[in-house]
C-alpha cells in the first residue's frame, strides 16, 4: 500500500525533463529502486519502533518475526543496491548510496535522542533529513544526472526534493497529534509515545516548560502521555509547526519553476500543496 510518492516523484521529473516527454529504461529503473528503499527502511523502521501496524496492515515482523523482518529489509536494500549498480553511472550510485548511509544515520539519531527536552529544532530537522528528505533531494537529483542536467538545475533538482521532504515529515509530525491512524497509517501519538520529540513538541516546550518533566520520566505516571498531548494541542506548537511546513513547500514548488511547460511540471509545481492538504 501507501502513496508511492517517491518513485512517483523520479517519474514525474523525468517526463518533466525530457524533450519528447517519454521515460528512458533508466528512468524507470531508479523509480523502482527508489520505492525499494524507501519500503526496505520501513520495514526495518517498524522492528525499531515495535510497531505492530502500518497503514492498517500487520507488519513484517508482527506476522513472521524480528529475525525474518531484519534479513526483508536487507534484501530490499541489497536488491536496490544491485539494480543501482546496473545503471552504470558512478554519479548515480553515489548519491543513492548516501541515501542509505543517510537513513542509518537518522534512525540512529532517533534513538539517541529519546526522550530528550532539550532537543533543538536544527536536530530535528537534521534528523528529518536523513530519515525523509534525503531520498527525495537525491533520487530527483539523480533523475537530472541520469539526462546529463548542468549543475545549477541538478542542484535546484535536489532542493526541490530536500524541501518537499521536510514539508512532508512536518506535516506528518503535526497529524501525529491532530490525525488518526488511517491518516497516518500508524496509531496516532505513536511518536510522542516512543519519545521522539518532532516539531510540535519542540515548540510547545518553549511554551509549557512543565512538559519537559513529563518527558524526562519517560511518561511512567499515570495520565502522563494524556496531558503530554494537551499541552502541546493548548499551545501554539501546531500552528507554528504548519507556518514551518508552508515555508518548506513554498521553496520546493519555487525551486522547479524553471522546468518547461508540460502536464508533469504542473503535477510536480501541486506536490508541495497535496503535501500540505493532508493536514486539512
Amino acid at each position: 500500500g501507501g502513496k508511492r510518492l517517491r518513485p512517483g516523484i523520479v517519474l514525474l521529473i523525468s517526463r518533466a525533463i525530457s524533450i519528447d516527454g517519454e521515460l528512458s529504461e533508466k528512468h524507470r529503473r531508479l523509480a523502482e529502486i527508489t520505492e525499494m528503499i524507501h519500503t526496505a527502511s520501513l520495514v526495518h523502521d517498524d522492528v525499531v519502533d515495535e510497531a505492530a501496524t502500518r497503514r492498517g496492515v500487520a507488519t513484517v515482523h508482527s506476522r513472521f518475526n524480528h529475525r525474518v523482518a531484519v534479513l526483508a529489509g536487507d534484501f530490499l536494500f541489497a536488491q536496490a543496491s544491485w539494480h543501482l549498480a546496473n545503471l552504470e553511472n558512478l554519479e548515480v550510485v553515489k548519491l543513492l548510496s548516501r541515501v542509505i548511509m543517510d537513513l542509518a544515520e537518522g534512525e540512529i539519531k532517533q534513538g539517541l535522542n529519546r526522550y530528550d527536552a532539550d532537543q533543538s529544532l536544527s536536530s530535528y530537522l537534521e534528523k528529518s533529513f536523513c530519515k525523509t528528505a534525503s531520498l527525495m533531494a537525491n533520487s530527483s537529483r539523480a533523475v537530472g544526472e541520469l539526462s546529463g542536467l548542468k549543475e545549477d538545475d541538478l542542484n535546484l533538482l535536489y532542493l526541490f526534493g530536500k524541501k518537499l521532504g521536510l514539508a512532508f515529515q512536518v506535516v506528518d509530525d503535526i497529524l501525529d497529534f491532530t490525525g488518526n491512524d488511517q491518516q497516518l497509517g500508524k496509531p496516532a501519538a505513536s511518536d510522542l509515545a516512543s519519545g521522539y520529540l518532532t516539531a510540535p513538541v519542540i515548540y510547545a516546550l518553549e511554551e509549557k516548560p512543565s512538559l519537559s518533566m513529563l518527558i524526562q520520566r519517560e511518561f511512567s505516571g499515570d495520565g502522563d502521555l494524556e496531558e503530554a498531548l494537551n499541552l502541546v494541542r493548548d499551545s501554539k506548537a501546531i500552528k507554528r509547526s504548519r507556518d514551518l511546513a508552508e515555508v518548506f513547500a513554498r521553496e520546493s514548488h519555487d525551486a522547479i519553476k524553471w522546468l518547461p511547460e508540460s502536464p508533469a511540471r504542473r503535477a510536480l509545481l501541486e506536490l508541495p500543496e497535496f503535501v500540505l492538504s493532508r493536514l486539512f
